[in-house]
């Protein structure tokens, strides 16, 4: 019965979405232009130098090193092999999904149990800095000031899941990590051995970087189009309304004004459309739109949460301790945004003179933004270059 009910919620959105294109052909074709654009411009070329660096330096071992170094500081506090601070700082950097995508190829080097690879994923996968400062905060918001704010609360919430989550499957029984004394030698004969392991020449290496890198990203485009075709139709349709007059209600029992109702759902499903339309609400009082945009960056979107659980689905890992942990980071985000409004925000805003904005968080706001300005600008040509270098390696393969 379940499955039959599986199959009639498939079909009837498939029927939903085919309907829905035909009766909105103009406005289906702008969202798709959207998050075309979305992808080849910021996405695409943010992500693929990330994903290529990775994977050589999984293939040449060096993940293994970083691994057996950070041990005694990943394993008491989330309780997860060293090499996860490489996933860690890697997801930070580069933004999600990058954190699904490594653990995914950590569980499939077997460096990570089942169980260590969904605490990991459940932690990795933030919002990238380029995207806080530079989109969010003073693209949006036009304060820089504000990203500080927003930054402290993502990734301080994020570390935050990681120690609960740290609790995660205790009950259960994992592959034991052999104990040995933690030093530079022991971390360069783990370095040697991955390598010696990987036969494969550094052409061969560098190719499957470059290959594997594009496949995903390719992935990754096509649910930031759909995604963004979805959220329009249901705009559309009016089911965003009526959802967000039931959250409108929430809101306002919650002491959190009715307007951020609708940003807020659109956030939910799309993280950039959410968040410029709360900044384009104007309240009187900035926290609560600090509190809701600080969930949305947590929650990652409808959208991100469909990437990360097909990239997922390539090994074992569970995506439900995953989305587990994405409401818990809502939750610490939404929490120290309320917590350190005041003194992160406000205080300093008043203690800066002959400005709302202290000149040195400005100054940030104004690289932060140029290097998101370059990005956009760069962003097609690196896309079509690293497009068009990919299939040359494919064709060379395909002609031996």
């Amino acid at each position: 019965m379940k499955s039959k009910i599986k199959s009639i919620l498939f079909a009837g959105t498939a029927l939903f979405l085919a309907a829905a294109l035909i009766t909105f052909p103009d406005q289906t074709l702008e969202a798709s232009i959207r998050g075309l654009n979305m992808w080849w411009e910021i996405v695409f070329p943010s992500l693929l130098p990330f994903f290529i660096t990775a994977e050589l330096l999984i293939g040449f071992g060096v993940v293994r090193f970083i691994g057996v170094l950070c041990e005694p500081v990943m394993r008491p506090l989330f309780n997860v092999p060293g090499a996860g601070s490489f996933v860690w700082a890697m997801g930070m950097a580069s933004g999600y999904p990058s954190g699904a995508k490594l653990t995914t190829r950590l569980r499939q080097e077997k460096q990570l149990t089942k169980t260590e690879a969904e605490r990991l994923v459940s932690f990795t996968n933030a919002s990238n800095p380029l995207f806080i400062f530079g989109a969010v905060s003073v693209g949006f918001f036009h304060d820089a000031q504000l990203g500080i704010l927003l930054a402290v609360c993502h990734y301080g919430g994020n570390t935050l899941v990681g120690l609960c989550m740290r609790f995660y499957g205790r009950d259960r029984k994992e592959r034991g990590e052999e104990k040995q004394r933690v030093s530079l030698y022991h971390a360069l004969q783990a370095l040697h051995r991955t390598r010696l392991q990987d036969s494969r020449p550094f052409g061969k290496i560098f190719g499957d970087a470059v290959i594997q890198s594009i496949q995903t990203l390719l992935m990754i485009g096509g649910f930031i189009i759909m995604f963004s075709v979805f959220n329009k139709l249901i705009f559309l349709i009016g089911i965003s309304k009526i959802l967000a007059a039931g959250i409108s209600l929430l809101f306002t029992l919650a002491g959190i004004p009715g307007e951020l109702a609708l940003p807020f759902f659109s956030g939910l499903f799309e993280i950039t459309l959410g968040a410029q339309m709360i900044s384009g609400t104007n309240l009187p009082d900035m926290l609560p739109e600090v509190i809701v945009v600080s969930f949305i960056l947590a929650f990652n979107g409808f959208s991100v949460q469909a990437q990360v659980a097909s990239i997922l689905a390539e090994s074992d890992i569970r995506f439900t301790p995953y989305f587990f942990a994405r409401i818990l980071h809502g939750i610490f985000a939404s929490t120290l945004a309320i917590l350190l409004f005041k003194p992160l925000y406000q205080d300093q805003l008043a203690s800066s003179t002959g400005s709302s904005i202290p000149v040195f968080a400005a100054s940030d706001g104004q690289n932060w933004l140029l290097s998101f300005e370059l990005l956009q600008q760069f962003g097609p040509l690196i896309t079509l270059l690293s497009l068009a270098c990919g299939a040359l390696i494919l064709l060379r393969r395909l002609s031996r």
